[in-house]
């Protein structure tokens, strides 16, 4: 069956389209004994007023727009939980989509999201040039999550790479590692911060950095480890590895795996994000841990802040990460 309309809902209380859309709206100039008409109506034919069609008529969007940079990372799952909490707490409404981590199709992604004219936009690590995020901060309040920027008309909430990375160098080293590789997140946002925190802690650990060009994906994990098995850095294979995230220590375990070594016997590995992938028992995966839910709260909060014109200022959000100690972590064996 075809969805009721403001049409239907007028025809069955006999009343216009018009009064229809004033009770939907809950203006004040509308008389009771009409209102209720109109709200059983309503009722009894299953209408829902549609959000963005309403927001249109208004010029008062409650709609927030959301694009993912990867649909299969857990990481963004816990980060869009926080956003619709936070969103739906405020009275508005997510539309998502995503662009699949490809600055063309992200580009397309962003265009998309402005056409719905939405109150504000958030990017979760997007890899669209900054001329892109700047246009669009001109259409549109924008937040960007787990990405810098140093536009005046856009804010940002991120964790410290860098002390992320650092505190899993520094496990690593207590366990008495000494031969430690980076797995690169490559061009993926955060991922230059996570690389200044490893090769600054191996420095203040007076240790060689080795860096394994890498992305943020399983298949990228696998294919890093058996290049340092086909070509062993100097001294030899790493006993430990500091993986870009969670989803690419995934791919470096199967990898490790798959030739007979074993984790964490053989080699440690560190993820990073702590994602429900990392918990899993078959895995128990030591990760650093981001606030991701806080994370979408206060990028809300921030876009909300801009909506309501409670600040012209960038906030600049840098909350804190922890190590989680699991199984996939243990002194070399000798």
């Amino acid at each position: 069956m075809a969805r009721p309309t403001m049409e239907d809902v007028a025809a069955k209380a006999g009343v216009s389209r018009a009064l229809v859309s004033l009770v939907m709206r809950n203006a004040p100039n509308v008389s009771d004994e009409r209102r209720t008409r109109v709200l059983c109506a309503a009722h009894e034919l299953g209408y829902e007023p549609h959000a963005m069609a309403r927001s249109l008529a208004s010029r008062t969007s409650t709609v927030l727009g959301v694009m993912v940079s990867d649909l299969r990372n857990a990481f963004f799952a816990d980060v869009v939980e926080g956003l619709d909490a936070a969103a739906e707490a405020a009275g508005f409404h997510l539309i998502l989509n995503t662009g699949g981590r490809s600055p063309a199709r992200e580009r397309a992604a962003l265009k998309s999201l402005l056409s719905f004219r939405p109150a504000g936009v958030i990017l979760l690590s997007p890899v669209v040039p900054a001329s892109a995020i700047e246009e669009a901060a001109a259409q549109s309040p924008v937040v960007l999550v787990s990405r810098t920027s140093r536009a005046a008309g856009v804010d940002t909430v991120n964790d410290d790479g860098e002390a992320g990375s650092a505190l899993a160098v520094d496990h690593l080293v207590s366990l008495g590692h000494k031969r430690i590789a980076h797995l690169d997140g490559g061009l993926a946002a955060g991922a230059a911060a996570r690389r200044r925190g490893y090769l600054q802690a191996m420095r203040r650990h007076r240790l060689h950095p080795v860096i394994v060009h890498s992305e943020h994906t399983d298949t990228a994990g696998e294919k890093a480890v058996h290049e340092l098995l086909s070509d062993p850095p100097e001294g030899g294979m790493p006993t430990a590895l500091v993986a870009g995230n969670d989803f690419n220590a995934v791919g470096a375990i199967s990898a490790l795996e798959e030739v007979g070594l074993r984790v964490p016997e053989d080699v440690s590995v560190v993820g990073y994000d702590n994602t429900s992938l990392a918990a899993l028992r078959h895995l128990s995966l030591t990760t650093v841990d981001q606030p991701r839910t806080e994370m979408g709260r206060l990028a809300v909060e921030a876009l909300l802040e801009r909506i309501r014109g409670e600040r012209a200022e960038p906030v600049r959000h840098l909350l804190h990460p922890s190590l989680v100690v699991r199984s996939t972590t243990a002194a070399p064996e000798r």
